[in-house]
C-alpha cells in the first residue's frame, strides 16, 4: 500500500527535490519526470520509477492507478502526497499530479546498436533543452534509433529537457560522447554521416542517403565547427528564401529527418 508524506521536512522530500540541480542528479544517479502522459509512455517502453509521488485525486485515474499498481509490484515505491508538496518537489506552482523518480540511462556509446534503426541524430553542443525535446520528439516520429549528444550539450536529465521531450526520451537511445571518440565509433562499422551547414553547397534533397543515416546538427549559434563538417561524408543545407540565414536546429533537425525517411519510404 502507497504511504503518505505530507511534511516538507520529510528526508524523502529534500531529497527528491534535490535532484532538480544537476549535483544532486549526478550524484545520485536519479531524475525527475512529471505527468501522468510522461510516466505511462515510460510504462509503455519498459521504464518504471524507483518512486512514484501522486496526488490522491490523481490516483484516481486509471493510468495513474496502473502505474502504482506497476511500481509496487517491481519494489519500488509510491508516495501519496499533497499538491504543495508536488509543487516543491517540481518547482511549478501548478503542479502535474503524477511525479517519477527514474535511474539515469547508461549513455555509453557501446550501448548503441547503430544496425537497429535506419536513422540517428546527432547533436553538436545543443544547449538549449526545447531544441532537446524536440529532437528527441522528432526522432520518435521518425523510426530514429536516438540520439547521440557530442561534447557539452544540455542535460537530457534535466527536468526542463525532460518536461520538452514528453515522453520521448523513454523511447529514444541517448548516448554521451567527446568528438574524437564518436567519430572513432563511427568509423568503426557501417554509418553515413550528413552535416548540415550553411557552407555547404548541395541542396539536402539531392544525396541519396545511405543506412544508417547519422544526422548532424551544430549548435543553435554557431553551427559545426569547420574541422567537423571536414569529416562528415556529406554536408548539405536548405533553401533559405527569405531574410533569415538559418532554421533553428530542432526545425532543421526533423527536415533533414522526414527527408531520410521520405527517401527510404519511395524505395
Amino acid at each position: 500500500m502507497p504511504r503518505q508524506i505530507t511534511a516538507f521536512s520529510n528526508p524523502l522530500i529534500k531529497r527528491v527535490r534535490s535532484l532538480r540541480e544537476k549535483r544532486h542528479r549526478r550524484e545520485e544517479g536519479l531524475f525527475l519526470a512529471e505527468g501522468l502522459r510522461i510516466l505511462t509512455e515510460a510504462s509503455e517502453a519498459g521504464i518504471l520509477p524507483e518512486y512514484v509521488f501522486f496526488a490522491k485525486d490523481g490516483a484516481r485515474h486509471p493510468l495513474a492507478q496502473a502505474l502504482i499498481d506497476a511500481v509496487e509490484a517491481k519494489g519500488g515505491e509510491a508516495i501519496e502526497t499533497d499538491r504543495d508538496i508536488l509543487s516543491k518537489l517540481s518547482g511549478k506552482d501548478n503542479p502535474q499530479t503524477v511525479i517519477g523518480v527514474y535511474r539515469e540511462f547508461d549513455t555509453g556509446l557501446d550501448r548503441i546498436d547503430r544496425a537497429s534503426a535506419g536513422i540517428w541524430i546527432v547533436a553538436q553542443s545543443l544547449r538549449d533543452p526545447g531544441n532537446l525535446g524536440t529532437i528527441l520528439r522528432t526522432g520518435d516520429a521518425v523510426g530514429a534509433g536516438g540520439l547521440i549528444l557530442v561534447d557539452d550539450c544540455v542535460d537530457p536529465f534535466s527536468v526542463e529537457a525532460v518536461r520538452a521531450t514528453m515522453g520521448a526520451l523513454f523511447t529514444q537511445r541517448i548516448a554521451a560522447a567527446r568528438w574524437p571518440d564518436f567519430l572513432a565509433w563511427l568509423r568503426a562499422g557501417p554509418g553515413q554521416l550528413v552535416g548540415t551547414s550553411l557552407k555547404a553547397t548541395q541542396d539536402y534533397q539531392a544525396p541519396r542517403y545511405a543506412a544508417p543515416t547519422f544526422i548532424l546538427v551544430g549548435n543553435e549559434a554557431q553551427g559545426l565547427p569547420p574541422d567537423y563538417e571536414e569529416q562528415c561524408d556529406l554536408l548539405v543545407k536548405m533553401p533559405m528564401l527569405g531574410k533569415a540565414d538559418s532554421l533553428n536546429a530542432a526545425v532543421a533537425t526533423a527536415v533533414m529527418a522526414y527527408e531520410v525517411l521520405n527517401q527510404r519510404r519511395a524505395r
